[in-house]
């Protein structure tokens, strides 16, 4: 068997994902106005200067201290109630065409993130791919946040969890790709036989022009309605899959077989 692997903030999605969830936070009494600008801030710093492990780091550490005391299932209903709201408008059109050509070729599709799990489980499902791995919190015997890790997925984490599903799974991963905008996710890619540098940072895109990897640059944000205009709502699988049409995935299918 064999799989893709996708990133998800600025591969999958145009925003990191834990800032693009800050204005839902805040009506919901969690975060101060004060804190969602802040997030905006990073957000510009993330997009213009890439995510390096020290700021990776800053933020980790700023969310767990904030989120210290949250209520997980509060969070993830939170989430799944405006998934819509948030994520619909700002998804690449590229990187679901991709999704869908991988699984369309007998492929497992999974998101890897160093976001929390209560974002990326239910993004990934609204997305409709098969896994998710993502950043675990330690939660209280209430279920509350204690402000400590279990799982961050992140950096070499994210090759090892890798290496876990594939044996669990019985996935080749010297057949299976890989999709990272950081050079952080250089393990993530270095896992993999068909490792794809997207929207790469500095450090990245000299790696990948070192090592001859593919490079693509996704651009297209799409509203996942408009794949089906007449059915706001609509599961994403289907809605993308009516978009792509079948003569454009054929002749894409057929382009991939040619270049292996």
């Amino acid at each position: 068997m064999e799989a893709a692997f996708f990133d998800l903030d600025k591969t999958v999605i145009a925003r990191a994902s834990m800032v693009a969830f800050g204005r839902p936070f805040q009506r919901a009494g969690l975060l101060s106005r004060w804190l969602v600008v802040r997030a905006l801030y990073a957000q510009l710093v993330f997009q213009y200067l890439g995510a390096d492990e020290q700021r990776m780091a800053k933020m980790r550490e700023a969310v767990l201290r904030v989120s210290r005391g949250w209520d997980q299932a509060h969070i993830s209903q939170i989430v799944r109630e405006t998934l819509d709201e948030v994520i619909e408008p700002i998804v690449y059109a590229e990187a679901l065409d991709l999704i869908r050509l991988h699984q369309a070729e007998g492929r497992r599709v999974f998101i890897v993130s160093a976001s929390p799990e209560e974002i990326v489980a239910p993004l990934s499902q609204y997305l409709g791919v098969d896994e998710a791995i993502a950043t675990r919190a330690l939660l209280d015997d209430e279920g509350r946040y204690t402000g400590e890790v279990e799982f961050y997925s992140y950096g070499p984490h994210k090759a090892e969890a890798m290496r876990r599903v594939a044996a669990q799974q019985g996935i080749d991963l010297s057949a299976s790709y890989a999709y990272s905008d950081s050079a952080t996710d250089l393990p993530m890619l270095e896992a993999v036989g068909h490792p794809v540098a997207v929207n790469p940072d500095r450090d990245l895109l000299r790696a990948a022009r070192e090592r001859g990897w593919e490079v693509q640059y996704f651009g297209r944000q799409v509203r996942l309605r408009d794949r089906l205009p007449d059915a706001p709502g609509v599961p994403v699988a289907v809605a993308t899959g009516v978009g792509i049409g079948a003569a454009g995935l054929a002749g894409t299918l057929a382009w991939r077989r040619l270049r292996r």
